[in-house]
């Protein structure tokens, strides 16, 4: 059997590599018309989030959305989570920069007009609100019949867009990072909102979504749904409590995404011990015969978050995670040698 990519599958993250390039070189341009002004840009575009100067402290910003995991939602005619993903999915990136979120609008896009759905819909952005500390202050709701076209008549997409605050001399960037640090790696609570493309690709054409599949102990569409984990409150904790390099969401490009912190020259990750896969990248693996790079540059593998830190800062940055309920554990280092080295496989 061929090997299935997340490219046949239709996202193709050299080509979102090159996009991503050109949108950086047409948008680096407008910081100019706020230089010398309140408001002017502070890092460049790319990080986890945009910064802006506000005098002493800056304004972080980040926008994102839930991606085709819509699409399974629809499947199972449930969306009451979708909505924490949306949340964590902006929220998660803010904290990666140092920043506190405070504020998150929503747009919602419909291809119907449909009560029960959007109810549902914001029981999960409160929900998810709830456990990132933020407040949601607005939003927009659409009807695009046009444009969104999703399952029976049941299409929609979710973005938002947060903000966040942190003091100018404690943003994390990843400019301190040192040869030796170590990489803590935040347990995941499941797929969370990426590479659901190649998942539905590889897994969809064999079971229903309906099904219970023993491995996972749910059934697929339940496993699919499990809301992205929020990691705002032990890493805030962590902030004030510890020493930190540099931090990293694991989204869309998976363990590929931790490049963002690598300013320096001739230095790299490597992450030879991850824990072994959860059962549902076991799951795709198998059945969509996916090679392991691919899996390790799609998925987050079982690791959600990341944390880089001198190695005197471990015990104690494992202690919070585990008073908030979450599992962490080193999972690499920092090395002296270019790229990102995941259980022997270069993402």
């Amino acid at each position: 059997m061929k090997k299935l990519t997340y490219a046949k599958a239709g996202v193709d993250l050299d080509e979102v590599s090159k996009i991503r390039k050109e949108v950086l070189k047409q948008l680096s341009g407008t910081f100019r018309y706020r230089q010398g002004k309140l408001g002017s840009p502070l890092i460049e575009i790319g990080h986890y989030a945009g910064i802006i100067d506000m005098g002493d402290r800056a304004l972080t910003v980040h926008s994102d959305g839930v991606g085709t995991k819509v699409l399974v939602a629809q499947m199972m005619e449930k969306y009451d989570t979708v909505g924490i993903d949306c949340v964590a999915m902006n929220v998660n990136d803010l904290i990666c920069v140092g920043s506190e979120p405070m504020a998150l609008v929503d747009y919602l896009a419909l291809e119907k007009p449909n009560k029960k759905m959007v109810k549902e819909i914001m029981k999960g952005l409160a929900r998810g609100a709830e456990e990132a500390c933020v407040s949601i202050v607005g939003g927009e709701t659409a009807i695009m019949p046009d444009v969104i076209k999703g399952i029976d008549g049941k299409g929609f997409d979710l973005v938002g867009l947060a903000i966040g605050v942190v003091d100018k001399d404690k943003v994390i960037t990843g400019r301190d990072l040192e040869i030796g640090d170590i990489v803590v790696g935040v347990e995941s609570t499941g797929i969370h909102s990426n590479g659901l493309s190649l998942a539905r690709k590889a897994l969809l054409p064999k079971y229903e979504v309906h099904q219970f599949i023993p491995e996972l102990g749910k059934s697929l569409g339940e496993e699919l749904l499990m809301p992205t984990g929020i990691y705002v409150r032990p890493v805030l904790e962590v902030l004030k409590r510890c020493e930190v390099h540099g931090m990293a969401h694991i989204t869309g490009g998976a363990f590929s995404k931790l490049a963002r912190l690598l300013l320096k020259p001739k230095t790299g990750f490597l992450l030879d011990y991850m824990p072994e896969p959860l059962p549902i990248f076991q799951f795709i693996q198998r059945e969509g015969s996916v090679a392991k790079r691919e899996m390790y540059r799609t998925f987050n593998m079982g690791i959600g978050f990341c944390l880089c830190a001198p190695k005197d800062e471990v015990d104690e940055i494992v202690k919070i995670f585990k008073e908030h309920g979450m599992g962490a554990k080193t999972i690499g280092k920092v090395v002296g040698e270019p790229g990102i080295i995941v259980r022997g496989v270069r993402v």
